[in-house]
């Protein structure tokens, strides 16, 4: 049994209660704990007081369909991962399902292995999601702290500055919203959840990865995050630092090579050979 399975939290939404019953067994047997919902409406009822990983659903059900179920869940539970199954497939349904968010669109009957399959990915981007939001709290609670005094300041001046009578209409308010909307970490600006930082006025597109990768480093600067630890959290599996080591390197070198094109020379993230990787407490 998959021991990542063994907490993870699954809804099976259907109103055919044979099907509930197969999908409910396919996936306890690899050791989910599942619920069931026979509509719509009690499944959102369900999910506020408990949280699912991942939620499998009908499309076609009386009262509240599974692609509105899907618009109130993102709306509600946006970290809940969203399966639709269907019996009646439509390419105009699929377009909608995924434009609404859905991680995957299954036609019944599905096999076993599908539905086992795409739950598991389902699970996997589900804790991908909050791993990557914990990150996002810690960096913000560490980073823009330190940022909080040159925030202040900058403010200070700009309200102690003259009034341009030329100047648009809103220009304060855009910088309020640039503020709130992004944080500085040394020479950088993140964009939380675009997967974006710059370099002064260079953006730098960056993967997940790298993005999640130097979100945990600043979230830890101070100390050298082992390689092993770097892949657990930012990857999500572990493995013994020989090979982590070989996992994060590559991920580093991009995100070295991205920040050097941008015109960081310096180096933000420090090699302590044998040991892992640091944040240069220059660019603290």
């Amino acid at each position: 049994m998959d021991n990542a399975n063994e907490t993870a939290q699954v809804l099976v939404v259907d109103d055919e209660g044979a099907i509930r019953y197969s999908v409910s067994k396919t996936l306890q047997r690899v050791g989910y704990q599942v619920s069931e919902a026979s509509s719509g409406e009690e499944a959102l009822d369900m999910m506020k007081n408990q949280a699912y990983d991942v939620v499998l659903t009908d499309i076609k059900m009386p009262g509240l369909t599974g692609v509105e179920l899907l618009r109130q869940i993102k709306e509600t539970a946006p970290d809940s991962i969203v399966i639709l199954m269907t019996g009646y497939a439509s390419l105009g349904t699929a377009v909608e399902a995924l434009r609404l968010g859905a991680h995957d669109y299954l036609i019944k009957p599905s096999s076993s292995q599908d539905i086992k399959t795409s739950v598991s990915r389902g699970v996997e981007r589900a804790r991908n999601l909050r791993r990557r939001r914990a990150l996002l709290d810690s960096l913000r609670t560490n980073v823009f702290e330190l940022s909080r005094a040159d925030v202040e300041t900058a403010k200070a001046s700009f309200d102690s500055a003259p009034m341009d009578e030329e100047a648009p209409m809103g220009a304060d308010l855009s910088a309020e919203q640039s503020v709130s909307n992004s944080m500085k970490l040394g020479p950088l600006t993140v964009f939380p959840g675009r997967y974006q930082i710059s370099v002064g006025d260079k953006p730098i597109d960056l993967t997940p990865t790298e993005f999640d990768l130097l979100l945990y480093l600043a979230a830890h600067r101070g100390r050298v995050v082992p390689c092993h630890e770097l892949v657990r959290e930012v990857r999500g599996y572990a493995v013994d630092e020989a090979e982590a080591r070989e996992v994060i390197r590559p991920h580093v070198s991009n995100l070295r090579r991205k920040l050097k094109q941008a015109g960081q020379d310096e180096d933000l993230i420090v090699n302590v050979r044998g040991i892992g990787y640091r944040l240069s407490e220059n660019n603290d």
